[in-house]
């Protein structure tokens, strides 16, 4: 891949994700690259439909378009607003056998969002979810071609959606006032009785505290999902991995020690608290060298007690444990 993109890359992933981009300086050479490339190329779409004062839904479809032909090389990337990350994400996608359903899984993902601002349950949000981060994750999997990859893909899939739930979780603010969208659930809305009014008021009361309580435990189980296959990935990427979850997952306290607020403002971690986390991840890795026991040591994400195993969910979803 040309240096010149790959700089490019690597700019806007500084600027837009100080989280994912710290994690990722902790990749190999060979995997942080490729991973610069791939977040760019997801941000270029994603704000093709995340602009407050964007263009109307048949020019942002038209835009996708260019981006989804782009990316499957089917145009030059001269063709597009975004040269360099397009032709860098053309070498990547040829370098690695990023498959063409992939890409459009996620292109289509990002169509969704344009016509899409509501999801009645929670399998309606995953569905949405396997064409946005699932799709992601399956392609950082891909370019880190581990030796057991049908054994990490279940585990790549759950750590995707538990990102990816982890900001829709501290985003509830943001998305509503600015994209008019609500990623929570509908369904568990109503169970507790909350309205999308009460969101858009910023009314935090018991009712909404048990909606982001219900949403949260479910994340949580995705994490402790996602990082039991942390030890399939290559040695070399697995630090850089863990750090990301846990840095993610940290957002979950925040929002807790906030008393579930995420409607006033939007919580975000500081420089000093991610360097902090990075500091004493890094420390217990050392130490034992294992994912797991390093994840549930440091991260907001308690471990399940002995013998506790989770239950099929209720009809809300709701995960609950048997000894």
């Amino acid at each position: 891949m040309h240096s010149d993109n790959i700089q490019t890359s690597k700019s806007i992933q500084q600027e837009t994700g100080r989280t994912f981009h710290l994690a990722t300086r902790l990749l190999p050479e060979r995997i942080r690259h490729p991973t610069y490339v791939m977040y760019a190329f997801f941000r270029v779409a994603d704000e093709v439909v995340d602009q407050t004062d964007g263009p109307p839904p048949t020019v942002q479809h038209e835009q996708l378009e260019v981006i989804r032909e782009a990316a499957l090389g089917n145009i030059d990337p001269e063709e597009t607003d975004h040269e360099a990350v397009m032709a860098a994400f053309q070498d990547l996608a040829d370098r690695h056998d990023i498959s063409e359903e992939t890409i459009n899984v996620f292109i289509d993902a990002m169509e969704m969002d344009i016509a899409q601002a509501r999801y009645e349950t929670f399998e309606d949000l995953r569905e949405y979810m396997g064409g946005s981060a699932v799709a992601v994750g399956h392609m950082m999997t891909e370019v880190m071609d581990p030796p057991q990859k049908e054994e990490a893909l279940p585990h790549a899939t759950a750590l995707a959606e538990a990102f990816q739930l982890s900001n829709f979780l501290r985003d509830v603010r943001e998305d509503i006032h600015d994209y008019g969208r609500v990623y929570l659930p509908q369904e568990t809305l109503e169970r507790h009785g909350v309205t999308e009014e009460q969101l858009a008021d910023a009314e935090v009361d018991d009712a909404f505290r048990a909606v982001m309580q219900e949403e949260l435990a479910r994340t949580d189980e995705l994490y402790r999902e996602g990082v039991a296959g942390i030890r399939y990935l290559p040695e070399d990427c697995q630090f850089g991995v863990l750090l990301a979850a846990v840095l993610y997952a940290d957002h979950h306290r925040l929002i807790r020690d906030r008393g579930y607020d995420v409607l006033t403002e939007t919580p975000d971690l500081t420089r000093r608290r991610r360097l902090w986390l990075l500091a004493r991840t890094w420390w217990h890795w050392r130490r034992n060298g294992d994912p797991e026991a390093t994840f549930y040591t440091v991260s907001a994400v308690s471990e399940r007690g002995p013998g506790e195993t989770p239950t099929d969910t209720h009809s809300h979803g709701q995960p609950t444990w048997r000894g």
